[in-house]
């Protein structure tokens, strides 16, 4: 517990000295029957200002938690001062892949962020509760699901990335307990197929969403990347794609992090012109 409480004050002096603001919240989950921590961010003017503000959702990866974002990243605080909306590090369990799993009743992630954390967040805070204004994205097991949820719900973010992304797993069927999530891939392989994004390019139509993905080019999840690229390039899907150096680590994400959020500020900026 004490352990707990100095981690907690830590961060807080970390968020002080960088004037964003940090609140650790519970947010009740009736599709899983409990409490779920969420860390949100705000800008060092929130509290003063009559305005409401845009949201971008971050997802952490496999084995992550909803601190992820405030322990690991030094200048996410800077930066959501910088831009002026607000940050959510959601809590995606240790490996549930964000979405409802088909075998266990007991991760129902995507119900969750959906319809319930995002409702949640826009009555207890000062956000445009608007498309326009919501943008998602994550890293490795998250990027698969900020691509994820949006695609399925373009009606709740108008923006979404990826950073270094499992953007299809079925190459890795042993791995990241997917199969706990989905089943074997020997015995289910239609839930593999219909869940992995690189296969959920039919339901991006129109350009509807912004879209921007990268991967560091030693990372392991650097081909899955490139054919979900090749795809969408035949599709004639619109979207921003980077391959940099780097590898799959928090030396990469922190650099990735700083174009993703210029880019759903860009967003913000063009959809919410006053």
């Amino acid at each position: 517990m004490k352990k707990a409480i100095s981690t907690l004050v830590l961060i807080l002096v970390f968020f002080s000295a960088k004037a964003a603001k940090i609140d650790t919240i519970q947010v009740f989950s009736a599709s899983m029957n409990k409490n779920i921590k969420t860390c949100v961010i705000v800008p060092d003017n929130y509290r003063k200002s009559k305005k409401n503000f845009p949201v971008v959702y971050l997802l952490h990866g496999y084995s992550g938690n909803y601190a992820t974002w405030v322990k690991s990243f030094k200048e996410v605080g800077k930066q959501v001062d910088q831009y002026g909306f607000i940050a959510i590090g959601v809590d995606g369990n240790y490996s549930s892949w964000y979405f409802d799993s088909l075998i266990d009743p007991a991760f129902k992630y995507e119900t969750y962020v959906i319809n319930e954390l995002v409702p949640f967040i826009d009555k207890k805070y000062k956000t445009i509760a608007t498309r326009e204004a919501r943008a998602i994205t994550g890293l490795s097991m998250g990027g698969h699901g900020a691509l994820y949820l949006s695609f399925k719900h373009q009606d709740v973010f108008g923006a979404a990335g990826s950073m270094s992304g499992g953007v299809d797993f079925r190459p890795f069927p042993e791995k990241w307990d997917i199969k706990k999530r989905l089943g074997s891939i020997t015995e289910f392989p239609d839930n593999w197929d219909k869940n992995t994004v690189t296969n959920m390019l039919d339901l991006v139509k129109d350009n509807h969403l912004k879209l921007i993905i990268d991967c560091g080019v030693d990372d392991f999840f650097i081909d899955v990347n490139r054919e979900l690229n090749k795809k969408m390039l035949a599709l004639k899907i619109n979207h921003d794609y980077i391959e940099r150096p780097g590898q799959h680590n928090i030396e990469y994400w922190e650099n990735s992090l700083k174009f993703q959020l210029l880019f759903f500020n860009n967003f913000f900026n063009e959809k919410n012109k006053s």
